[in-house]
């Protein structure tokens, strides 16, 4: 997905905050109030919205900050943007963070075998959108995704 597409949002709603478990909580809420100001858009695409876009969330908060010291240290000091809004095409959700690249390749994820314990979350994202778009630029990630209405 593009920038200019994340820019073409109206009405949007924006969240920065620590990268913690407790800005999943935050993002949930956020999402309520983006969908108080948009009923038009169906519960099954605010279903597949929230799937993907916690998903995502939740590798963000474990895995960027991973070897970044003591959680002591760092919290606070790094932080994780979440855009919502919707968007002619559908509702778009975009994540900024200054954590560690990740090194993953989207079109090679794959749900893992039923006995895993994890790395299903990024499969269940991939599923649940339209698009997905991971981006590494100027020492930030950017992630975003689309959900067609």
């Amino acid at each position: 997905m593009s920038d200019a597409r994340m820019g073409d949002l109206t009405g949007h709603l924006e969240l920065s905050a620590p990268a913690s478990v407790e800005s999943i909580d935050l993002t949930h809420t956020l999402l309520e109030h983006l969908w108080q100001q948009n009923p038009q858009v169906d519960p099954a695409c605010r279903l597949r919205v929230e799937t993907a876009a916690i998903e995502v969330m939740a590798n963000i908060v474990e895995h960027a900050f991973k070897h970044d010291g003591s959680l002591a240290e760092t919290r606070g000091s790094r932080r994780l943007t979440t855009t919502l809004g919707v968007h002619a095409d559908g509702v778009v959700v975009g994540f900024c963070d200054d954590g560690r690249p990740a090194e993953i390749d989207l079109s090679t994820v794959t749900m893992p075998d039923e006995t895993a314990e994890s790395g299903r979350g990024l499969a269940m994202a991939l599923a649940a959108v339209d698009e997905l778009v991971y981006d590494r630029r100027d020492g930030r990630n950017y992630w975003s995704l689309l959900c067609a209405i």
